[in-house]
């Protein structure tokens, strides 16, 4: 007999959210991580469940602006050159998919997982009794020079093709419903089925403390490898070793450190995000506000007014780029009007595949380990259905969502 049932290795917002499903279900469940549930990139996330987010980061502007993107300073957008050149394969497949048919695919694929997301993420909730964290105010994005307002045009009809609800608004409108903003307003839209988090962290913690509360084990270790075989699998962490029928590799960007179960061979890269936290001033608008020049939002959030995005795509081990925390300052006071010094600063990891679609499958090496991650900016937006998902393979059902697209083994150029 083993350890567990179902070995869950991760504890963000798509582990824990793995983990709870499947304990719902009535499974013997170990979740494992070094770090406390949902202290990790699902803590400084934009707060957003964004089921409008089908468009992905392999944009068409992407190929056009690549020298800008390298070597510019004043972009929402940074790939850093070192990284790119130690990285051939991943920037040839993540270029190759910013092709405008490529893109205008992988956007169908996010809009058809993106369908579901709040089917997975609700049950979850109510589960956890964090019905309190979640607000329906929709998601306004606005758009601040007359070249960003043209320019949105293409993206607004392949979302609205795609069967996401858009709302046009007037600038007096928009700046009716966020008095707050700053800088002039062009265009703007408004996502009136969005819903954000006041404590994405707390979210994980709610969901985690339920898990606990059914019987589910958590594992303070860091895996290191998985070896399944045909009755079970033995999963190293920290020192020990236990054993499961099924292992879930759902640790975000580290998946590919661990051993033996598929992930290390995936090219999983990684988008750096940032965010700005000023403690006092939350209540300088009411719900996400993103501006797409600036490529980030701002979300009241329960700690305070919060600015986070961009995307930097660097390695796992580099610093935090000084440069883009202080871009993101300036432009911050733009958005919103002058404002103090924030109270703190974070750098997270996005997971991110060359196509921008998540993995979610059986690993190509076993059966018996499934593959839950690169996520990359809708982690917990996808984290609920994911789980469900996860859940539904782990006992041999057919989820009743289309996989082929994010399979472990497709093609990624």
């Amino acid at each position: 007999m083993t350890d567990f049932d179902i070995a869950v290795v991760g504890a963000g917002i798509v582990g824990t959210s793995c983990a709870l499903w499947s304990a719902m279900r009535g499974h013997r469940v170990v979740l494992i991580d070094p770090a406390e549930p949902g202290s990790g990139t699902s803590s400084g996330n934009a707060c957003t469940l964004a089921t409008y987010g089908c468009l992905p980061v392999n944009d068409p502007s992407v190929l056009t602006g690549l020298p800008r993107l390298l070597w510019g300073r004043d972009s929402p957008v940074s790939i850093s050159w070192g990284h790119a050149l130690s990285h051939p394969g991943w920037m040839l497949s993540f270029l190759a998919n910013c092709r405008a048919a490529r893109s205008r695919e992988i956007a169908g694929h996010l809009a058809a997982l993106l369908s579901h997301a709040d089917a997975g993420l609700n049950p979850l909730i109510a589960e956890a009794g964090a019905e309190d964290l979640v607000v329906a105010r929709g998601q306004i994005t606005v758009w601040s020079t007359p070249e960003g307002a043209k320019g949105a045009e293409r993206g607004l009809a392949l979302r609205r093709s795609l069967g996401v609800t858009v709302e046009d608004l007037t600038p007096e409108e928009a700046l009716g419903l966020e008095p707050g903003l700053a800088l002039p307003v062009e265009r703007a839209v408004l996502y009136r089925e969005a819903r954000h988090v006041r404590d994405p962290e707390e979210l994980v913690r709610r969901l985690h403390a339920r898990f606990a509360a059914l019987g589910g084990a958590t594992l303070a270790a860091r895996v290191s490898a998985t070896r399944a075989d045909h009755a079970l699998v033995r999963i190293d962490a920290g020192g020990d070793t236990l054993t499961a029928g099924r292992a879930v590799i759902a640790a975000g960007a580290f998946s590919g450190a661990i051993r033996g179960g598929g992930a290390e061979r995936m090219p999983l890269g990684t988008e750096r995000g940032y965010h700005l936290l000023f403690a006092d001033e939350a209540g300088r608008l009411t719900r996400p506000v993103g501006w797409a020049e600036g490529g980030f939002y701002g979300v009241p959030m329960a700690k305070g007014l919060r600015f986070a995005g961009t995307v930097e795509i660097a390695g796992l081990g580099a610093p935090p780029n000084a440069r883009r925390l202080a871009w993101m300052q300036r432009k911050a006071a733009e958005f919103v009007g002058p404002l103090p010094a924030p109270t703190s600063t974070w750098l997270g990891y996005r997971p991110t595949m060359p196509d921008s679609l998540p993995v979610i499958g059986q690993s190509p090496s076993s059966g018996r380990i499934l593959h839950a991650f690169g996520h990359q900016h809708l982690g917990l937006t996808l984290g609920g259905i994911t789980g469900r998902i996860v859940a539904d393979m782990a006992e041999g059902r057919s989820p009743n969502v289309v996989l082929d697209a994010v399979r472990p083994d497709r093609r990624f150029a």
